[in-house]
């Protein structure tokens, strides 16, 4: 365990290193109206998409209070990151609590992250996947029909081949399923078998962000190669 805050930090940035995301100590961020010294930024990067966690650690014997977390909501806000997670491993007043209630700020421990393993983290990770398919299904079905077969995004009629919209379908049926927090359960055959997937049941939040990952990640490369190509013939 940390010896101080400087340690504590220090872990709070390996462990999520640890999950094969990119994680700096220490650094200062660029907002909207100021800059900002962040304790730990947090990053994961996929095709035409960025993620950004601010990760702040408090090293205190003393509970976290209400204003800690609205200023996390702030600094999260004027950053433009996806995220705000507080780090406390003496708890969190209830006014606390109430504050982060319902926003984008999650309150956790570190011991807590690490005896919950990469689970927790991937169940955020999982509300992440399901605002990327969204993007791109409201994306793919704004482009023309001729443009997704031009882009191999969708094949022509009778012919087979990659569908994006096969693709979104079966992120959003078992990213509804891994939501709602009821491990395990089972892929939807003709899904699994139109995307090439061979897993047919889904054990946890890891095993779920692993089958879907390639798959978001391939599509949302694919309709950036469409969108580019589109606009240079513009």
């Amino acid at each position: 365990m940390a010896a101080n805050w400087r340690e504590y930090q220090e872990e709070a940035a390996a462990f999520f290193r640890s999950l094969g995301l990119d994680a700096t100590a220490d650094v200062h961020v660029q907002g909207v109206r100021t800059v900002h010294n962040v304790d730990v930024l947090v990053k994961s990067r996929h095709a035409g998409f960025e993620v950004t966690w601010i990760v702040e650690c408090k090293f205190w014997s003393a509970r976290v209070s209400k204003l800690h977390v609205l200023a996390l909501r702030e600094i999260t806000s004027d950053t433009g990151a996806d995220r705000g997670i507080l780090l406390s491993e003496s708890g969190f007043q209830s006014g606390a609590a109430e504050a982060a209630a319902l926003t984008n700020v999650h309150l956790t421990t570190l011991e807590h992250l690490r005896r919950e393993a990469s689970d927790g983290v991937c169940r955020m990770r999982l509300t992440e996947l399901y605002d990327r398919v969204e993007a791109c299904r409201e994306l793919y079905w704004s482009l023309p029909k001729g443009r997704r077969i031009e882009h191999g995004l969708r094949p022509d009629v009778a012919e087979g081949g990659y569908s994006g919209a096969a693709v979104i379908s079966f992120a959003e049926d078992l990213l509804r399923k891994g939501l709602r927090g009821v491990y395990p359960f089972e892929t939807d055959y003709m899904w699994r078998h139109a995307n090439r997937v061979e897993h047919e049941t889904v054990t946890s939040p890891v095993a779920l962000v692993e089958i879907l990952e390639p798959q978001v990640a391939e599509l949302e490369a694919r309709l950036t190669s469409c969108v580019t190509a589109t606009k240079e013939h513009e």
